[in-house]
Order: C-alpha cells, then sequence, then structure tokens
C-alpha cells in the first residue's frame, strides 16, 4: 500500500523557524519532523510513499534522495497552490495504484495506533484516527457523529455548540481507491479550501464504510514551543547521556544529564551545556554560556557570558 505525505504547509504559526524552511523540514533532534512523522508507517511496512510538497522545498528533496535512511521509494509532486488537504490529493491522485494511506507531517502519533488503523482496513473501507478533545478543543477539527465503530457525519471546524461529539478526526486515514473520484466534484468551503473532510462525507452518503479507531495521544506541531518540547521528551527517551558529534567543542566545557550536539556546532570555552540541551548543526555557543533545557537551531548564536533557559532559539 502507498502512503501520501502532507508536507506542503508553509508553517505560519511556527515561526521563524519556518523562516527558511519548510514546517516539514523543522528538526527534531537530527532529523526532519516529516521522518519522525512518517516513521511509524514505515515500521508497519509501508515503504512507497508520495510526498506532496510546496513548490520551494528543495532540502526535502535532497533529505528523502534515494538511500535516504527510512530506506523508503520517495516520489515528489508539488502542490502550487495550498488550498487545503484534498486539493493536496487531487495533486497526488495520478499517482495511486489503489487503496492508500494519507498522513499529515506535523501530527505525530505512536506506530501501535498506526498498526491499529490498518488492521482495521478491509478492501474498499475507509479508516479515519480519532481521538477525544475538550469541548473548547473541538472546532479546531473535524468532529464525527458515531454508530459504534461507525462514521456517520463528519463536520469540518464546526462552531461550538454545533459539533456533533467531542471526537475529532485526526489527519491520519486509510482511504479506498474509489475516494479519488470524487475529489473533483468538490467545491471550495468558506475558508477557500477544498476539504477532505467533505470528500469523506460524500463518500459515506455513497453507502461505503468508513470506521474510526480511536488513539488516546497524538503529538501536534503547531508552535515553536511544540517544537521545543518534542525535542526535549525525544532527547529524554535516548539511552545516551551526551551525544557530540562536533569536533568544534571546546575541551574545558561542561555538559550536564542528556545533551545532543551535531556536526558543524561551535561550543566555546567554560560553557555549560545541559541539562537537556539540543544544539543543531550552524548553531554557535559563545565562551562562558550557559544553555539548559533549550534548543539552539542552525544559524542562531548564544553569545558570550549569555544564559539561555527554557528557550528555542533560531
Amino acid at each position: 500500500m502507498q502512503i501520501v505525505v502532507l508536507a506542503a504547509g508553509r508553517g505560519t504559526r511556527l515561526r521563524p523557524v519556518t523562516e527558511h524552511r519548510s514546517k516539514a523540514m523543522a528538526p527534531v533532534l537530527g532529523r526532519p519532523l516529516v521522518e519522525r512523522a512518517l516513521a511509524p508507517w514505515v515500521d508497519h511496512g509501508l515503504t512507497d510513499a508520495i510526498f506532496v510538497v510546496g513548490p520551494d522545498d528543495e532540502e526535502i528533496r535532497a533529505v528523502f534522495c534515494p538511500g535516504n535512511s527510512l530506506g523508503i521509494a520517495v516520489q515528489f509532486v508539488v502542490q502550487e497552490e495550498r488550498r487545503g488537504m484534498a486539493h493536496a490529493l487531487c495533486v497526488a491522485a495520478p499517482l495511486l495504484r489503489g487503496d492508500f494511506c494519507l498522513t499529515a507531517c506535523d501530527s505525530l502519533v505512536a506506530a501501535d495506533h498506526t498498526a491499529e488503523l490498518l488492521a482495521a482496513h478491509e478492501d474498499g473501507t475507509g479508516v479515519l484516527s480519532l481521538m477525544d478533545v475538550p469541548e473548547e478543543l473541538v472546532s479546531r477539527s473535524a468532529a464525527v457523529e458515531l454508530d459504534g465503530e461507525f462514521i456517520r457525519r463528519i463536520v469540518e471546524k464546526p462552531n461550538r455548540g454545533d459539533a456533533p461529539s467531542n471526537t475529532v478526526s485526526l489527519p491520519h486515514y486509510v482511504l479506498p481507491r474509489r475516494f479519488l473520484d470524487l475529489l473533483p466534484d468538490l467545491e471550495p468551503s468558506e475558508r477557500g479550501e477544498i476539504e477532505l473532510q467533505d470528500g469523506i462525507q460524500r463518500l459515506i452518503d455513497d453507502g461505503c464504510r468508513v470506521v474510526g479507531v480511536r488513539t488516546s495521544s497524538r503529538f501536534q506541531v503547531s508552535n515553536p514551543d511544540d517544537l521545543l518540547r518534542l525535542n526535549l521528551e525525544e532527547l529524554a527517551k535516548g539511552e545516551e547521556a551526551v551525544i557530540v558529534h562536533s569536533s568544534e567543542v571546546a575541551e574545558d566545557s561542561d555538559f550536564i544529564g542528556r545533551v545532543r550536539i551535531d556536526r558543524g556546532v561551535v561550543v566555546g570555552r567554560r560553557c555549560v551545556i545541559g541539562p537537556n540541551v539540543y544544539l543543531e548543526r550552524g548553531c554557535v555557543v559563545g565562551d562562558g554560556a550557559v544553555v539548559k533545557d533549550s534548543v539552539i537551531l542552525s544559524g542562531a548564536v548564544v553569545a558570550e557570558g549569555q544564559r539561555v533557559r527554557g528557550e528555542l532559539l533560531c
């Protein structure tokens, strides 16, 4: 089965991280965010991917060239205009051969949940990832009406009080090939986008079996604080406390707790780095600086003697 990866978003809310890179390429301990999102699907045998990317994202093409770290085959299609998820899928449709998976680059779920989504799929069946959220958050997503495990209705970003439930659809799907035939007839929503949820509702109305699989958690990366927290959480999972790839690190600097330093990082003399710090390639930490509980990204400079704690700098 093929998987379509939605990676064309500008990442406006993630600025300034995305001033010079796409949201998909935001770093998580030396790996792009999109790789983290795709890895659980690859773990369960999906090795044929179609990336929907923006017109100016050359970095993602370089990283996912043949011989990439995930060991998957990747094709790229360009979404020239960002007109919604269904529009992005239309761009990828000519490359799809049958039933397929669809996932977003900024929404992370556990490998066991992707396994459950794949297990719920049968030929011609649609499968949606579901999660219960507080009532005040329902209007940010697509709410669903359920009949047991079956989806009866799906409403994109309903007004508060109009939602059919507080169960929402996450951007992880297994969809039948026939779904693609519905996309050309979809009209833009009030937001001016071609909504994937309108296509799913039409699929349901046409008699297709669409089921939901619940998860209790996911990690959504929307802003710099989210990216900081994700990096620190992933750092905490590491087996090695200190990983230093760079050769430009002064010997008299101290490292405390969990620290990762990429190649191409410069760390001056008498610095204190850690606990819980990630330094991305291309950043500089000046003499005598103290960095704790922080992520310093490419191009950022921590000045001599500066103290940084709980920040993401870029």
